[in-house]
């Protein structure tokens, strides 16, 4: 029997959180499995759901300045697909999108509709991924932004420093990054939820903010590691090809107008997640 919800990008962080939430309720397609670039094969896949959620995404943030096409081909034309299926079909889509649409300059949190200024070639093909699924969904797609994710069965900056805290290793931390660090399994709670609403573009983030030096002494608090091993730096010292936004904090205006509560504070779902996802 057909699963009623579609994960694509079935192998990542997030849709393994979605996969331990909705259970038999949703089969994770991973990229081998599915090419949300191929039509045909996103059409037969979309065929029966009552929900896809699409997670599939290039996110290697840095290849994107020189792999724009590439990501564009995922971020732009394969959620498009995606999005021409599900209104074919009668699917609700949900679409996943990035903090990285805006420019980071702001000094009060985004709001859902505050304007997208991306600074990376990775934040302009996901602006334009969420218009093209929107464009593409006759009846409505749902857009959720989130940023700073960490969880089980990924790379990310919590699994990093948590193997360096616990190793004993001394890191430098920048401190003029300000964000929202976010568990998946309390996005996937989210988007539960968003199922149940009107279609529109959503923010899923866990509240309060931090710079990611901060989150690092949290991390190195939570084993008993010395904090003095983390030293504060700032982003000259660390050169990249894309840019990094400066501020990264996503306010809920749309969810808390329809009486969803905000998510808990970083540091609750840090917590939780460091016992659950990281067996601290």
């Amino acid at each position: 029997m057909i699963a009623p919800i579609l994960v694509t990008g079935g192998g990542g962080m997030l849709a393994h959180a979605l996969g331990n939430l909705f259970g038999d309720e949703a089969e994770l397609a991973t990229r081998a499995e599915l090419d949300i670039t191929d039509s045909a094969a996103v059409v037969a896949a979309v065929h029966g759901r009552t929900a896809v959620i699409n997670t599939a995404a290039f996110t290697a943030v840095d290849d994107a300045e020189v792999n724009e096409d590439l990501a564009w081909a995922i971020n732009v034309d394969g959620a498009a697909t995606v999005a021409r299926a599900c209104a074919d079909e009668g699917a609700r889509m949900i679409h996943l999108s990035t903090d990285y649409v805006f420019d980071g300059r702001a000094t009060s949190p985004y709001v859902e509709d505050a304007l997208r200024n991306p600074q990376s070639a990775y934040g302009r093909s996901k602006k334009a991924g969420e218009d093209a699924v929107l464009t593409a969904s006759s009846h409505g797609a749902t857009i959720v932004r989130t940023a700073w994710l960490y969880g089980a069965r990924g790379s990310s900056f919590v699994a990093t420093m948590l193997a360096k805290a616990r190793a004993g290793d001394a890191v430098n931390v920048v401190t003029d990054q300000v964000g929202q660090p976010t568990w998946t399994s309390d996005v996937a709670e989210r988007i539960r939820h968003l199922l149940d609403v009107p279609p529109g573009v959503y923010h899923a983030t866990n509240s309060g903010s931090c710079s990611w030096w901060d989150l690092a002494v949290a991390i190195y608090e939570s084993v008993g590691a010395p904090t003095t091993l983390v030293s504060q730096t700032t982003s000259d010292a660390f050169q990249r090809p894309a840019p990094r936004p400066a501020y990264s904090v996503l306010a809920d205006s749309a969810p808390a107008s329809l009486g969803i509560p905000s998510m808990r504070p970083w540091r609750d779902a840090l917590a939780e997640a460091l016992r659950v996802d990281f067996t601290v």
